[in-house]
């Protein structure tokens, strides 16, 4: 993943906010060949930066 906008290495070491910062850019911006655990995205479910409509089809496919 490209980013030219956040300091990655400095953002690595909180794994937490690092996982939710990735699956929130590569929900908004692309998946780049890579999928998405569904256990993760549920787990930081409520802390995701992401589209609402987009929020709104992964949260009908999630969880019907």
């Amino acid at each position: 993943m490209y980013n030219w906008s956040t300091d990655t290495k400095e953002l690595k070491k909180d794994k937490e906010a690092y996982i939710v910062w990735q699956l929130s850019q590569t929900i908004n911006f692309g998946l780049t060949g890579k999928k998405i655990k569904k256990s993760e995205l549920k787990k930081y479910w409520m802390q995701l930066k992401i589209d609402p409509a987009k929020k709104k089809y992964l949260k009908w496919l999630l969880w019907g």
